[in-house]
């Protein structure tokens, strides 16, 4: 791993992360909907008081102008009726106009602030109030006092003129209240205009936001993350070459330096596993060179080296033969002597064959019933059996997948180890039984034989070990040796069960599914210590 991969440059180390990115759009996005709602409520309050000033104000205004106007009239107009017939009740709509002109005035001054407007009222006032005082006033106290005949032509001609000054100055006012409804007018399109304009800039400033952070976003994180998924797929792929860098937010980045230093892993293990493989593959060539070597060797020991020792067993019986009556009886033992010993050698040969082929030498494995096995070896050992008239009792054996001929001969060696030691004077009784525990098959081989001390359980299943003399039972100790290499060769363990008396009892474990010969599981111990058995 590199140095630039172990420590960062300072430009990296400063990077933003994904987390921190996020948290800035979303900051962003929410001080623009804060300026774009106050921004938005200032223009919805402007267009509000200018659309509430023509329809609360302006609108109102010029109703109560209208009922000003009415009111003037109707004072003009009983006025005059009151003149021509001298009638109170003639009177009374000038009575009532009066009233309701000062009403009016009233209103209009509290609903409207127009310089324009209110000076044009100021002046109706004026020119009404002059009409009243100048005319109207006095042509009703003539009447009253002297009748309709008292007021003349000449006063009816100037009321005439003094009221059409006023209404001169009605229409001026009406004048003053359409521009005032004009401005109104304008201001309010130009409020709605300015309202309608923000937003669809707030609008296209969301738009230009929204698109601003799904290219940010895109450029900060989402390629990164591409990337990075790109060169784990590559790297997961079998392109263990290919350097993960995807830049983009100091955590992504961090995340591509860790893979990056995975894969460093991963490259440097692979090329130990290749080299500890290679090395593998050539001492297994020089183990399969050194097993044709021991097989070669094992061919010239089971021919070469017997050669002789048949020529000596010949020629020494053939000596005894042709000058028997020139040997005394020492040199006849002697004769003997070398005629056991080397047939006794040609024997231990052949065991140590048959224990080297174990495992090297092996048939196809084939489904097959422990029944018919044990019938078989009792077949090989049927002379024996007859002679000792010993009891075999069989019960229900599974059916096992591995080597017939080697479990023939397992059984064989188990059995005639019962047979062979014996308890003197007492029939030899064997009981083959079998059960399912474990997710294995326990076959027990128990005997009524001599039985085996427990401190001799680790000893018995070593070549060569033997616990009697020669003389007292005969064999080369190899019989329970070859028993423990053709279990563990199926996978599974035999031992002594130590706590077994009046005779021998061998435990042999194997797998309820039996693996083929060849592979046996590794790791495998006999329940309180080593594998144990007869002495063979």
């Amino acid at each position: 791993m590199t140095a630039e991969q172990t420590n960062p440059p300072a430009f990296r180390r400063g990077r933003w992360r994904a987390q921190t990115w996020f948290t800035v759009v979303l900051l962003a996005m929410a001080l623009l909907l804060g300026v774009s709602a106050v921004v938005g409520a200032v223009v919805l309050r402007n267009a509000a008081q200018a659309s509430n000033r023509l329809i609360d104000k302006i609108s109102v205004g010029r109703i109560e102008s209208e009922r000003l106007q009415t009111a003037l009239l109707n004072q003009e107009t009983g006025l005059r009726g009151f003149v021509i017939t001298g009638k109170e009740e003639f009177l009374q709509p000038y009575l009532d106009g009066l009233s309701a002109q000062l009403e009016a005035s009233s209103r209009i001054r509290a609903v409207v602030s127009a310089a324009g407007v209110l000076e044009e009222l100021q002046e109706v006032e004026r020119l009404a109030g002059q009409w009243r005082l100048r005319h109207a006033e006095p042509m009703i106290a003539a009447t009253r006092a002297s009748g309709p005949e008292s007021v003349g032509s000449v006063s009816t001609e100037g009321s005439k003129r003094a009221f059409d000054a006023v209404r001169g100055a009605l229409v001026r006012q009406g004048a003053a209240w359409s521009r005032a409804r004009d401005d109104a007018r304008g201001d309010l399109d130009a409020a709605r205009a300015v309202r309608d304009a923000t937003f669809v800039a707030i609008l296209v400033a969301f738009l230009l936001t929204i698109v601003m952070v799904a290219v940010l976003l895109r450029i900060a994180v989402f390629r990164p993350l591409a990337r990075l998924g790109e060169a784990s797929r590559r790297v997961t792929g079998g392109d263990f070459e290919h350097h993960v860098d995807t830049g983009g937010p100091a955590d992504l980045a961090a995340l591509a330096r860790d893979m990056e230093a995975m894969r460093g892993r991963i490259v440097a293990e692979l090329e130990e596993t290749r080299t500890s493989r290679q090395r593998l593959a050539a001492q297994t060539e020089e183990l399969r060179r050194s097993n044709a070597e021991l097989e070669q060797f094992a061919y010239v020991a089971s021919h070469d080296l017997q050669e002789p020792l048949r020529k000596i067993a010949s020629f020494c019986q053939m000596l005894q033969q042709r000058y028997a009556s020139q040997l005394d009886d020492r040199a006849n033992t002697y004769i003997d002597f070398a005629v056991d010993g080397a047939k006794r050698m040609q024997t231990l040969i052949n065991e140590l064959l048959t224990f080297s082929r174990v495992g090297r030498i092996q048939q196809e494995p084939v489904e097959m019933d422990l029944n018919d096995v044990v019938d078989r070896a009792l077949a090989n050992l049927s002379a024996a059996v007859e002679e000792t008239e010993a009891e075999i009792d069989v019960g229900d054996l599974p059916v096992i997948v591995g080597d017939r001929t080697r479990f023939v001969m397992l059984w064989q060696n188990l059995i005639g180890n019962s047979l062979k030691f014996r308890s003197p004077g007492r029939r030899p009784h064997v009981r083959i039984e079998a059960e399912e525990r474990d997710g294995e098959w326990r076959l027990t081989l128990t005997d009524n034989g001599i039985g085996i001390a427990p401190n001799f359980a680790d000893k018995i299943f070593v070549i060569f070990q033997r616990l009697h003399h020669r003389d007292a039972y005969e064999g080369t100790g190899i019989g329970l040796a070859l028993c423990k290499k053709i279990v563990e060769h199926h996978g599974g363990r035999i031992w002594l069960d130590t706590a077994h008396t009046g005779g021998a009892r061998f435990v042999v474990a194997l797998p309820a599914s039996a693996s083929p010969a060849g592979r046996p599981p590794e790791g495998l111990s006999a329940p309180g210590g080593p594998a144990a058995g007869d002495e063979g």
